[in-house]
Order: C-alpha cells, then structure tokens, then sequence
C-alpha cells in the first residue's frame, strides 16, 4: 500500500499586534483552501499562528496578556478552519496560546486530521527568553514568564498512515526532543517557529539564523530517519524581522521544497513515508547500533 502524500508548510507573513482573529483566519483559510487545490493532505501553520508574536511585549496587566490566549479550540473565531477541512479532507497543525480552565498558560499546538477533530496535541517544552523585564533589549523574549514548560512530554499520534509529530520553534534546536520522537518511531515531524532574526545577547550570530534553523531540521531528519515540515511566521512584524525560509525536508537531510519570500506563501511537496525505512533500517537502526548503556549522563546530569 503506498504511503505518498502531498504536504504543505502554510507560512505567513507579519501580524499586526492590533490585527484581529477574524483577519488572520482569513488567511490562514485562504492558504489551506490553495493546498487542498494542490491535493494535500497536511497543512502545518507556524507557531503562534493566531496573533503577533507577542512575548517580545512586557504586560504589566494579566487582563492584557490574556487577550492573546484562546480558552477554547476550535472557538467561534477558528470554527472555519476546522470546518474547512472537514469538508476538504485536509487536516492540518496549528500553533497558538492555549490558555487552560485551571489557568495554565501553555505555547501549544493541535493536529487536526480530515475530518475536522483534533487529534493530537502538543505543548513546548524548550522556551527561550528571559522571565524580568529587561528594556535594554530592543525587544523582549519573555516566554518563560508567559507560559509553562510543556507536560504532555514529545508524544507521536498515528495520522496520515504513519506517525506524526510535533515541536515548536526552540524544541527545534535540542536534540533530545528529536531523538524521543524518534525512539517511538515518528515518520514526520511538524515544527512551527517565531524566530527574530536579531539576537540581542549574541549580536554577532545574527547573520547565522537562517542557517542554524536548517542546520537543526536537517540534522534532527537526517539522525532520525524522519521527514520534517517547517512553517515560519517571518517578515517584519511589529518593527521586529523574523526569518522565513520555511522549509520540507527528507529523512535524507536534503530540503526538497522552501519558501523564497516574507509574506504568506504555500509550498508543498509530494512525500513517501516508507522513505524513512533507508535511514531507519540501515544508517541510525536504533536496535543495530544504539548503545543506550553509554549515554545515561544525559538525563542524570
């Protein structure tokens, strides 16, 4: 039974802090609608999808940082995505605030399959930033003080005939979530990512941020036997510039589709999930060739 499918990475240019919910949907419909007529069947959407990247704001007021966290998904706002793939068939992964009924304050992201359900969901483990307000930065990267750590761990969920996982733009660059993803056998990995192109404190690695970004997807393929879809929200957004270059890459490492601008765009490509048996079973057979024993500092440490 083949196992081919066409993806797409959905990115999206810049959203205005005051753009409203309803303006962005549009949007993100009006992308999963030109997928469907390329024949996918995944549509991933950055991470954060729904606002302005809004941790690089300083909130003196809860009652204003909440405005950004949805209480509820789907919700009346986001119903039309949801409704459009269960008309098209279509499934996608979507980035957003997730504010809990106990409170919690998580960055998250759902896997919604064809028929309109979630069906697996994910919470970032890896956040990046800073906790105090520190107005020598240019802009500020408070994510540690807005949300949680993630406690669902790197969970795969079977989806698409294969299986599928998720991480959110810094969980990118560790490879402890890429390896954990991999040891239960993950065949796509789906990542969405708010990444500035300037680093205040490291300034002189600016130029690099393109760079590592396909530096760690490619590696995290390639040493996983995975493909991996990468979505950027990218372009200047509220005076700050992310990077784009949102991406699909093969078990192999090698990028076989990428995104030229700073705005909305689609990219798809069509893939083979029994692809990730040439690296699976032969260069990382994790069975053949790990040696577990060896690496226990890793987690005692």
């Amino acid at each position: 039974m083949s196992r081919k499918l066409v993806v797409a990475a959905a990115q999206m240019g810049p959203i205005g802090r005051s753009e409203s919910r309803q303006a962005v949907v549009r949007r993100l419909v009006a992308l999963l609608r030109e997928a469907t007529a390329r024949k996918a069947r995944l549509v991933v959407f950055p991470e954060l999808a729904l606002t302005t990247f809004f941790p690089r704001y300083w909130f003196e007021r809860d009652e204003e940082l909440l405005t950004f966290f949805e209480r509820a998904m789907p919700n009346p706002t986001t119903r039309p995505l949801f409704e459009l793939a269960a008309e098209t068939g279509c499934g996608f992964v979507l980035g957003y605030a997730e504010l809990t009924p106990e409170g919690r304050r998580f960055n998250t992201a759902i896997l919604v399959d064809g028929s309109g359900r979630i069906v697996g969901k994910y919470r970032k483990v890896h956040l990046p930033g800073h906790r105090e307000h520190e107005p020598w930065r240019p802009f500020q990267h408070l994510e540690k003080r807005y949300f949680e750590p993630g406690d669902l761990g790197f969970p795969v969920f079977d989806a698409l005939g294969g299986k599928l996982g998720m991480l959110i733009c810094n969980d990118r660059r560790w490879p402890e979530a890429w390896r954990v993803l991999g040891l239960k056998g993950v065949e796509l990995v789906a990542v969405g990512y708010n990444t500035p192109q300037h680093y205040p404190p490291v300034p002189q690695h600016d130029h690099l941020q393109n760079f590592h970004n396909h530096l760690v997807l490619q590696a995290g393929a390639y040493q996983n036997g995975t493909w991996v879809v990468a979505t950027a929200k990218c372009g200047v957004e509220d005076g700050c510039l992310l990077i784009g270059q949102s991406c699909i890459v093969a078990p192999t490492g090698e990028i076989v589709a990428m995104c030229s601008t700073l705005d909305d765009e689609l990219i798809t490509a069509e893939i083979d999930l029994d692809r990730t048996k040439e690296i699976k079973d032969h260069i990382f057979n994790f069975k053949l060739h790990r040696r577990p024993e060896c690496y226990a500092e890793i987690s005692a440490r």
